[in-house]
């Protein structure tokens, strides 16, 4: 019954509380707020938006990292061209660079393979399992509690799985205060259907990254595939079309300034209940720090791989993930800096602790809980830059592939149940597509570029704060000699199988004792370390499975906190379906400057320079110049290309489907304005914006530079 009441409370608050179109809402939420929703714009039922088995939540899907939607009845799915990237790499090559020229496949027999491991998940079920997960665990603390919830989600996970046709995860909400069991059919056979050119996917590039006015075609096309028999089964060439049981219209119409519209995806990751001292730590030290390696990190890459070469296709993908997260975290420094969210975190924390106070029963009940919190942050913090750079070494592709295969073989000696996560054998499908995307992700002088910065690095931290065993491999006792261990690496490189996929999948299905006996000297070094690494894991489980006590009763106070000030509580943003909605709008970003919600093919036009990476078609160019705009102007004087609203999201979100009251496809979430990334931290109305591909944009290319008829064809186009 306390859970029902918890989120009764949470609707409550926000009904009261309409000044900012603020929180990622869970679909069974969305009923007790259709009156603000109608109020918007809305148009269909709420309580369509609430049940997952009927449209239009039924047509959206996640990729494991990104959004996407069904937009035809053949299994045709689309998203963003980042979300795509990928796949889109790992089918470039310097003979047939699609990265660079684009792919349409003009039937479905000619559709690309999608990189291996790539799945299409359709969220069937969500149930609340909390009292099934917390049962038995109040007497427990730290790693005791860790392992018996973990035991209990993964028993959950197993009975959910018993049909190998779904994927199934528990999932945490509120810091651990609930628990829910998603269910979602996963589709395993996805392949690439279209994608534009890089001038028109990834125009502007890394420059206009978060940055408005924006003009980019940021979308792609996949096509699910399932057996026959209409299960979902792994490639096959036998393998039709998914026939969803519902899909999205496409709007031709689109939107306008002050329309309401409604973004329904799988966001990542929020860190808005977090405490002072952690928004501190984070970013006063760890986002500088992280920016910093990451930067060097991306300019190995391109020193090590010229532009051109098959080994800078191989890692374009990386690069690209690499930068979005450098200008992610700078933005959020900078955001940081000017902002007052540190100080109203601390004097929200006085408040919650002045109210808590103020009463007997809520003193006995949560007078303890921040101090407590406030602890475990602080131990988890200790050894964050030693693991830090020992994490950077380990991100080596031959590192990480020989701990993943020697840390597999550990855990096949157990019984699946007992297994560490990531490890089961519902994992060995995901592991074995990472062996496999190595080989077209990989570049031998690169990965061992990285390597030896990283390790100089890690052994300029004082020798207290190594580990000895990670030294030793390394043969760092004595300290970093750039020659000695540029010789130890050509070695290590030179005497090393895991550059062959044949070698990676062979070592796959090795016995721990046969894997011992292994000469290959990445897979000694995983062994030498394997116990001090499981030491440390093993720790982080310990204070883990304190905070698993902590943090829910500060969030079960900070709900009835909010509930007596009428502020807004949802969930953080936790990879699970959320729905958030609002108004097209600019946005003022500094004093004196007012922008505007839509960019036009004209501004497109403008900013080209025939240079990477404003360097459009020239086909494009050549329609833009004689203003061949088609049906898909939607009442405008152009084609509109991207546009803004003030919907709430975050990473994940990318590829969701925007739409309008009608719930057709109007645009295509793909990024959010540079002052509102630190938007994952703090919400704020004036600035939180994020940016769409406009749906007559996608339409426009498609039909008047790409000529992909026949996928439009297959669409549902609402003029």
């Amino acid at each position: 019954m306390r859970i029902k009441a918890i989120s009764a409370a949470m609707v409550l608050a926000f009904s009261q509380y309409v000044a900012a179109d603020e929180g990622m809402w869970q679909p069974h939420q969305l009923p007790e707020l259709e009156s603000i929703l109608k109020s918007k714009g809305l148009e269909i039922d709420a309580k369509s938006i609430s049940k997952l088995t009927e449209f239009p939540m039924n047509a959206v899907l996640s990729l494991g990292g990104c959004t996407a939607s069904f937009v035809s009845p053949k299994g045709l799915v689309v998203t963003n061209h980042h979300c795509a990237y990928g796949s889109i790499q790992y089918n470039s090559t310097t003979d047939n660079n699609i990265l660079e020229n684009g792919f349409l496949a003009k039937q479905p027999s000619e559709d690309l393979p999608a990189a291996p491991g790539s799945r299409v998940y359709v969220t069937k079920e969500v149930s609340n399992v909390t009292d099934k997960v917390n049962a038995g665990t109040d007497s427990l603390t730290g790693k005791a509690r860790f392992d018996a919830i973990d035991s209990k989600r993964k028993q959950l996970v197993a009975e959910c799985e018993q049909d190998e046709s779904y994927r199934c995860n528990v999932y945490t909400f509120h810091g651990g205060l609930e628990y829910y069991l998603i269910k979602s059919l996963e589709i395993k056979d996805v392949r690439l259907a279209y994608t534009p050119a890089m001038g028109v996917g990834k125009y502007g590039g890394d420059i206009d990254n978060w940055m408005w006015p924006r003009h980019t075609g940021d979308f792609a096309f996949y096509r699910a595939y399932v057996g026959k028999d209409g299960k979902p089964a792994e490639f096959s060439k036998d393998n039709v079309p998914y026939n969803p049981e519902s899909f999205l219209s496409v709007s031709a119409k689109g939107v306008q300034e002050g329309d309401f519209v409604m973004v329904t995806g799988y966001p990542g990751r929020t860190n808005r209940y977090r405490i002072a001292s952690e928004v501190d730590y984070v970013f006063n030290t760890v986002y500088p720090m992280v920016r910093k390696h990451n930067s060097k990190y991306v300019a190995l890459i391109e020193e090590n791989a010229p532009e051109g070469s098959q080994a800078r296709i191989a890692y374009e993908s990386t690069i690209a993930g690499y930068n979005n997260y450098i200008k992610n975290f700078g933005s959020m420094i900078e955001s940081f800096k000017k902002g007052s969210m540190y100080n109203r975190k601390q004097q929200f924390e006085r408040d919650l602790s002045a109210w808590i106070n103020a009463d007997a029963d809520r003193k006995a009940k949560y007078g303890a809980v921040l101090n407590e919190l406030s602890e475990l942050v602080a131990q988890s913090q200790a050894h964050y830059e030693r693991d830090m750079m020992v994490g950077y070494i380990h991100r080596s592709q031959m590192m990480s592939t020989a701990r993943k295969l020697y840390r597999l073989a550990v855990e096949k000696q157990k019984p699946d149940a007992e297994r560490e996560s990531g490890y089961q054998e519902r994992d060995m499908p995901k592991i074995k597509a990472g062996l496999q995307r190595m080989t077209r992700r990989y570049d031998e002088t690169v990965d061992k570029a990285i390597m030896l910065y990283f390790m100089e690095l890690y052994a300029a931290l004082p020798k207290e704060a190594r580990l000895a065993e990670v030294d030793k491999q390394l043969q760092l006792e004595s300290g970093f000699n750039k020659a000695k261990h540029q010789a130890l690496l050509d070695e290590m490189y030179a005497n090393s199988k895991l550059a062959d996929e044949k070698a990676r999948l062979w070592m796959l299905d090795l016995e721990l004792e046969q894997l011992n006996q292994s000469s290959d000297p990445f897979i000694q070094y995983a062994k030498a370390i394997f116990a001090v690494m499981k030491q440390i894991e093993d720790e982080e489980k310990e204070l883990a499975g304190k905070q698993q006590s902590a943090r829910p009763a500060l969030m079960e106070a900070i709900i009835a906190y909010n509930k007596s000030q009428n502020k807004p509580v949802y969930a953080d943003a936790n990879s699970t379906l959320r729905v958030t909605y609002g108004t097209v709008g600019g946005y003022s970003p500094q004093d004196g400057l007012v922008a505007t919600p839509f960019t036009s093919l004209e501004g497109l036009l403008a900013k080209n320079t025939d240079v990477e990476p404003f360097n459009a078609p020239k086909k494009q160019q050549q329609l833009i110049r004689e203003k061949v705009y088609g049906q898909y102007t939607g009442g405008m004087n152009t084609v509109p290309v991207n546009f803004l609203s003030n919907v709430d999201t975050t990473g994940g979100n990318s590829g969701s489907p925007t739409l309008n009251g009608k719930a057709e496809l109007v645009g295509l979430l793909f990024d959010g304005v540079y002052e509102s990334i630190i938007g994952d931290w703090d919400y704020d109305k004036n600035l939180n914006r994020s940016i769409h591909v406009d749906s007559r944009y996608m339409l426009w290319v498609m039909d008047k530079v790409d000529n992909a008829q026949n996928l439009l064809d297959e669409m549902k186009i609402v003029k």
